[in-house]
């Protein structure tokens, strides 16, 4: 019987390497974020005013991310995490090429969905990795770290890629910067990344033999290792906690690719510079992954429910700021208070499925989530879309993203509860859950 310590300090150098990864995985798709939809008339040859068209590729990379993250959670509870994460990296090794030789629009959608398979399989692999090696009472701080480091790529790599592409030219700047991310990642990969497997197995089967005081409320007359179908159902409809939570990730999508695809046009046909536009993007970037180091932390003492409701209510209010004042100081502002918003909700979802899933089929239930979650990238950008263009405005797409956020976070405040265990602990009856360490 060999011990594997649960805990961040336990593994904390396998957990610094894990928020390396999801860092480089920010910077995969922060390339994509700011120089990309701002050029694409000059650049890439996207007609002026072509909605639809602009949004197309955004729409790609969202459906192609849902169904990786769907099938990245499954695949890594039967060949392991590393090997999935490698292989999304691999994946990504064509992305700067394509964008440095694209010849028209069609080349930087077909980009996206390698992008969108990159995603998928890499940033669910560090955000499950990390949660195999780390303890419930630290879920929240484990969320709001992952997503901390990867949101401050994405906002550093939007800054750093408009800079590059006044210094570089848009393609070439791209490409270097794409390069030099995806081969230190594979690098780093193959060389130091641990799978954590192992961890998750022990914990299952550690959880029939432990007591601890505060048990989570799991969903009850579920196999111990239920079918996919099953485990989508429950994720979907079947339980109203994680339903709530699944439909919350689906709209709160809506904000990125507002963020992605319309912001940067909205700015730029507004008079704001390449650069600017990029530190007023990156704002939101910044604030959404600097405050989650404080908001993870908080969920973890004062539960996941009113962090994650007041955060969709903040967030959709930052994005009707927006079209409510003018100027780069108030666009700022504006972005600011979204990003919150987003900080608040964003990894206390994640930890709410964590906290009422079992070790068992929770790299699943995580996938199923981000599925739906990341399934929002398509529809919002294609409800964007079709907003604009049956308008002829821009600014109609805020307020559809504004209302959408209000109406969810509502069926949220309805439909979930807190799933914290020592704040809303399950009835002895129920599974045990498991000890700071496991043995196998």
């Amino acid at each position: 019987m060999t011990a594997l310590p649960l805990g961040i300090r336990e593994n904390l150098t396998q957990f610094s390497h894990q928020l390396v990864q999801v860092l480089l995985v920010g910077f995969a798709i922060g390339m994509m974020r700011t120089v990309i939809p701002a050029l694409a008339e000059s650049e890439f040859g996207v007609p002026r005013g072509s909605f639809l068209l602009l949004t197309a590729f955004v729409v790609a990379f969202g459906a192609v991310k849902a169904v990786m993250n769907f099938v990245a959670g499954r695949l890594s509870e039967r060949i392991g995490r590393k090997r999935v994460l490698l292989w999304g990296w691999i994946i990504a090794l064509p992305i700067p090429v394509l964008i440095w030789s694209a010849p028209n629009w069609n080349w930087i959608v077909a980009a996206t969905v390698l992008l969108g398979v990159n995603q998928g399989l890499c940033w669910s692999m560090t955000q499950t990795a990390k949660l195999d090696i780390t303890r419930a009472d630290q879920r929240g701080l484990t969320m709001g770290l992952n997503e901390f480091s990867g949101y401050v790529g994405v906002a550093l790599a939007g800054v750093v890629t408009a800079y590059t592409a006044d210094a570089l030219g848009a393609r070439l700047g791209l490409l270097v910067f794409g390069m030099t991310t995806v081969v230190t990642a594979l690098v780093l990969t193959v060389v130091w990344v641990k799978d954590t497997l192992p961890w998750a197995k022990a914990e299952t089967a550690a959880h029939k033999l432990s007591a601890l005081k505060f048990r989570p409320r799991y969903p009850q007359g579920v196999p111990e290792h239920p079918t996919t179908r099953e485990v989508f159902a429950l994720m979907s409809w079947h339980d109203k906690r994680l339903a709530a939570l699944s439909q919350a990730g689906l709209v709160e999508k809506f904000v990125d690719a507002l963020v992605w695809v319309i912001l940067p046009v909205f700015l730029v046909a507004r008079g704001a510079s390449l650069t600017e536009m990029g530190w007023i993007v990156g704002a939101y970037g910044f604030v959404w992954g600097g405050a989650q180091l404080f908001t993870g932390r908080l969920s973890d003492h004062v539960g996941r429910f009113w962090p994650s409701v007041l955060g969709m209510w903040i967030c959709g209010a930052g994005v009707s700021m927006v079209v409510l004042g003018n100027g780069s100081a108030w666009w700022s502002l504006s972005a600011g208070v979204a990003g919150f918003g987003m900080a608040l909700l964003y990894p206390n979802l994640g930890a709410a499925v964590a906290d009422i899933t079992p070790p068992a089929w929770r790299g699943s239930a995580i996938g199923i989530y981000r599925f739906w979650r990341d399934l929002g990238y398509g529809i919002g950008a294609l409800g964007l879309g079709l907003v604009a263009h049956l308008t002829g405005g821009i600014e109609a797409a805020f307020w559809f993203v504004s209302i959408s956020m209000f109406i969810s976070g509502a069926i949220l405040f309805y439909w979930g509860e807190e799933t914290h265990p020592r704040l809303n602990p399950a009835p002895q009856t129920t599974p045990d859950t498991v000890n700071s360490k496991v043995a196998i």
